[in-house]
């Protein structure tokens, strides 16, 4: 389905093979999300917690419609090496800035695929003695998972296929789209097709 959702979004136009989520169907889902949240932390003042870039989309949407005091704080990571990668292992490139000991901790994720980084990073959290850890992911690729991780809150589960916009990327491009893509596959493999930023610089 492509309809009228690429209208003004000439330049991706190309690219995008078929939108299958909309961005109606996602932003009802994070109000839904996010009228949960306000509920089963009344009184808490929960903080959400995020790793940059991707999640920037989704956070900031949910944190508008939650109706309740929340603080926000991020994380960056950076991977050591690509064997490192592949278990999950990545470096602290910017830590939390507010304490989450003793706090209600809500992890945000955009997209949660194999579980492996997030597992790892879930595990240094929880040495930080908060008073309760859980995960909200907006969209959840379950065919790559390796490691399981609850997850209190989820938007949509996507199929194991490339897909960008909303916050999820190709080579840092895409990520401003306001709905769920499939990648056409030249775009995904045509190593010269994301040059052109580079070229009008």
């Amino acid at each position: 389905m492509k309809s009228n959702q690429l209208a003004g979004y000439d330049e991706f136009a190309g690219d995008i093979q078929e939108i299958i989520i909309t961005e109606e169907q996602i932003q009802d889902r994070v109000r839904e999300i996010g009228a949960q949240i306000s509920e089963d932390y009344r009184s808490k003042c929960p903080v959400l917690v995020g790793v940059l870039k991707g999640v920037l989309f989704f956070m900031a949407d949910l944190l508008r419609v939650i109706r309740i005091p929340t603080e926000v704080d991020f994380l960056a990571v950076s991977s050591y090496s690509s064997e490192a990668r592949n278990k999950g292992v990545v470096r602290l490139v910017k830590d939390l800035e507010l304490p989450i000991n003793h706090r209600h901790v809500i992890f945000v994720e955009d997209v949660i695929d194999t579980g492996l980084t997030l597992n790892y990073l879930l595990r240094s959290l929880r040495e930080r003695e908060p008073e309760s850890l859980e995960v909200c992911v907006l969209f959840n690729k379950p065919e790559r998972r390796l490691i399981e991780i609850p997850l209190k809150y989820k938007g949509f589960d996507l199929p194991n296929r490339f897909v960008v916009g909303y916050g999820l990327d190709h080579q840092e491009r895409y990520r401003n789209l306001p709905f769920i893509g499939l990648l056409t596959a030249d775009a995904f493999s045509n190593p010269n097709h994301l040059r052109e930023c580079d070229e009008r610089h």
